[in-house]
């Protein structure tokens, strides 16, 4: 480290770290379900609504990140944002319904600055010719910290007899990572400004509008958004029911849907590097486009998946929604860094995932509605089919810049 800050590298090992700890937040209630469901009476379906409420408390904190980030730094808005997360998660672990309603908002609101502080912190040291690449690489944290959580918190629970193990080794890796950020915090946080965008709620309430505004001015962060928002309801609809589809349609244990979740995450890692490699050298459109119609065909297969069906065409399936649907973010994000106007890089990448989070507000709960209404989960994956199209559509019909 010199006297400037970390090198690239390290910091975006810190921040696929934080990544990695936020897919906590989402996943570690849903990977769990069946087990949750078994003992406090509700349906595994319902792991939607769970969804749904990270991205309310999302809502509250995500469109703030630009102003907190400017007064108190990106790094230190990062830590708070973890262990407000990690909190979250904890909660579960009492293990009642208003808990595990209180857990999925608290742990929301501590992952809404993690998208755009991380982005902030990276795109000024980021070389235009790699910036697809980079920020690939930073949030391959994501599919990495799906495959930790799909993978371990199942394994943990199995081991110590009681799914709250699971709960609590999530959230104490969220605490964990907030406190290994700190030794970075000094030089990153250097050109914060306390009295920026002046004081109280009310100031930090005008910024934020401010850059949810972009999204009237800028066409091209429009369709942007738009496409975002549907490839997100593939992404997480598949995140949040992929264990509980097959427990419930394969009959196999939730250790194994796990591991094969994990297995699908694997491919996102692989995804998110790979295209970010082409869209470098070609551009992000048209890899954009592909990773929709991807997601769409592996979307249909699982809508037509039913008991007997031979395992490896559900893992195949799997391992494509990985590759697309989760590996399409980091190419977004480095088009949003791209085409946001100067200095603004945080604010357009706020207004974006503020629409991303209504989305997810009513995609997952959506999905749970349509798996109650006809007892399967046939529906629910032909609505991220829909979406997907819906979002490759935008993309490619949005302005060039």
């Amino acid at each position: 480290m010199n006297a400037a800050g970390p090198s690239l590298p390290v910091l975006m090992l810190a921040l696929l770290a934080v990544h990695l700890a936020g897919m906590g937040g989402f996943l570690t209630v849903p990977v769990l379900a069946p087990a949750i469901a078994a003992e406090i009476g509700l349906p595994a379906s319902l792991a939607g609504l769970h969804t749904a409420l990270v991205y309310a408390g999302a809502l509250v904190t995500g469109p703030l990140t630009g102003p907190l980030v400017r007064r108190h730094g990106g790094v230190r808005v990062l830590q708070a944002g973890l262990v407000v997360l990690g909190l979250g998660i904890a909660l579960a672990a009492v293990g009642q319904p208003w808990a595990l309603v209180v857990s999925a908002l608290v742990a929301g609101m501590g992952h809404g600055p993690v998208t755009p502080g991380s982005s902030h912190l990276i795109a000024a040291r980021t070389p235009p010719r790699r910036r697809a690449l980079v920020f690939s690489l930073k949030q391959a944290g994501v599919p990495a910290g799906a495959m930790l959580v799909s993978a371990a918190a199942p394994v943990i629970a199995f081991l110590y007899g009681d799914w709250r193990a699971g709960v609590l080794a999530m959230s104490a890796t969220a605490f964990i990572i907030a406190l290994s950020l700190e030794p970075i915090r000094a030089p990153l946080d250097a050109g914060r400004d306390p009295r920026a965008g002046g004081a109280g709620l009310g100031a930090l309430a005008r910024e934020a509008a401010g850059s949810l505004g972009l999204l009237r001015t800028d066409r091209a962060l429009l369709h942007l958004t738009v496409m975002s928002c549907g490839y997100g309801v593939a992404q997480f609809c598949f995140l949040t029911f992929f264990v509980a589809f097959q427990v419930a349609t394969m009959g196999v244990s939730m250790a194994e849907a796990g591991l094969w979740l994990a297995i699908g995450q694997a491919g996102g890692v692989v995804g998110r590097i790979a295209w970010a490699l082409i869209a470098d050298r070609i551009g992000a459109r048209g890899v954009l486009v592909a990773c929709g119609l991807l997601a769409a065909a592996a979307g249909l297969v699982l809508a037509a998946v039913g008991p007997g069906w031979p395992g490896w065409v559900v893992l195949l399936a799997g391992i494509v929604m990985g590759v697309t649907a989760v590996g399409w973010n980091g190419v977004m994000l480095a088009e949003a860094a791209r085409i946001a106007p100067p200095g603004q890089v945080g604010g357009a990448t706020a207004a974006l995932s503020f629409a991303f989070a209504l989305t997810m507000l009513v995609a997952p709960p959506a999905f749970s509605g349509l798996v109650m209404a006809t007892g399967g989960y046939s529906a629910g994956f032909l609505l991220c089919v829909a979406a997907t199209l819906v979002g490759a559509l935008a993309i490619a019909t949005g302005p060039r810049r």
